[in-house]
């Protein structure tokens, strides 16, 4: 059973959805590759207590790494790209060249950043971390502009 809660953020509203207890979704308005409302379930606060904890913790600069029971719905690829991404540390960031090569495909460069683009939990598994080979700023499902300023927030820069 799926249910959904609406939070507050520096970057606009977050709809945040579980499965059956378990974060399953963290879309931000406008966001490419976000499903249909629908598909969230009943709005429901419930299940969120520490997901919003732990999310008000990070924007405050608090936290560095989210320790939340995550169901991540994908691909097994996707899913193995999803776990590389919760590998880079806060404060860094990586190319999808050093993803690909971090799964052992270092051709799989394309690949990654399909998967990367379709990350169902946005900002808790840091898609926002990766960037292109040159070091510039690529696509991100949530704006460039968001992505951007989540880079800044974990560089300690003001979040305004």
């Amino acid at each position: 059973m799926r249910q959904h809660t609406v939070v507050d953020s520096p970057y606009g509203p977050l709809t945040l959805v579980a499965e059956d207890g378990r974060l399953c979704g963290l879309y931000m308005t406008d966001q490419r590759h976000r499903p249909a409302q629908e598909t969230f379930g009943a709005r429901d606060d419930r299940p969120f207590g520490e997901p919003v904890d732990q999310l008000t913790a990070y924007f405050a600069g608090e936290l560095e790494e989210f320790t939340l029971d995550l169901r991540l719905i994908g691909t097994p690829f996707q899913r193995s790209v999803w776990d590389q991404l919760r590998r880079i540390p806060y404060g860094e960031t990586r190319s999808y060249g050093e993803l690909a090569e971090a799964l052992g495909n270092p051709q799989a460069s394309r690949a990654v950043g399909l998967a990367n683009g379709r990350n169902p939990i946005g900002i808790i598994v840091p898609c926002h971390r990766v960037i292109g080979t040159g070091g510039g700023l690529t696509g991100y499902g949530g704006g460039l502009e968001r992505k951007q300023r989540l880079l800044d927030h974990e560089r300690g820069a003001a979040l305004f």
